[in-house]
């Protein structure tokens, strides 16, 4: 959709949001989705697994906008397995809620399925600490168990969690297929623009980014798109 208006939202100043309880995740995205769409948003992709397993349902009800969810893809890592074991590497936000659990029971009730809190992973990535030792050794102690348990899918359950692939891939043996939600949520986003006749024909569209805290992680993973692309920092 290289034509669409980009507004990102980074709640840095929140972050983690895999901690914190429902209820808090849910006012913290009702206040994110009320300045939104104050800024004139026409959808919004709740680009968080956490938030999307614990607010999307509340989101939906009280506002008549398109929002987009993101969550584990446990579905492709189940049907394709051919171990009969899956990792999933995820905050206890999602691993928590209710729909993870349920879209595990849908589809991965007979595979065996490795859940692994990356505890600590978010505040390194938001530091733009993205390969230092400590990465390298959280990611270690994470992706043993699930290498022991002899996966072939690991399926990312942290947006955040993409920008470490490269150390992730280290780590892994090769055999092993790497998951995130990234590519689908993209499809989806431009499906429901063109079904509700809202995709936007701009040649010159804008792309603006925000944070409530420190520019440096996303100035850090922008670094290699544009030298060119604004970072502001915003009290939202």
């Amino acid at each position: 959709m290289p034509n669409e208006d980009t507004l990102y939202l980074a709640d840095s100043k929140h972050a983690p949001y895999g901690t914190k309880s429902p209820e808090q995740i849910i006012a913290l995205c009702k206040k994110n989705t009320d300045y939104l769409i104050a800024q004139g948003c026409k959808i919004i992709v709740v680009a968080c697994n956490t938030a999307t397993t614990n607010a999307i349902d509340y989101l939906r009800a009280n506002y008549q906008l398109p929002f987009i969810g993101i969550e584990p893809a446990i579905k492709p890592a189940a049907l394709q397995t051919k171990t009969n074991s899956i990792g999933i590497l995820a905050t206890q936000g999602t691993l928590s809620s209710a729909l993870f659990s349920t879209t595990q029971t849908a589809f991965a009730s007979d595979v065996q399925v490795i859940e692994i809190v990356g505890e600590g992973l978010v505040p390194l990535i938001e530091s733009g600490d993205l390969d230092s030792p400590e990465v390298a050794q959280l990611l270690k102690r994470y992706l043993d168990p699930m290498i022991k348990a002899n996966i072939d899918y690991l399926v990312l359950g942290c947006s955040h969690y993409p920008y470490l692939l490269p150390v992730i891939k280290q780590i892994l043996p090769a055999a092993v297929t790497v998951i995130d939600s990234g590519l689908a949520v993209a499809k989806q986003t431009k499906h429901i623009l063109e079904a509700n006749d809202l995709l936007n024909s701009n040649s010159h569209p804008s792309a603006k980014f925000l944070t409530n805290a420190s520019d440096t992680a996303l100035k850090t993973v922008l670094a290699d798109y544009s030298q060119s692309i604004n970072v502001q920092i915003e009290n939202f």
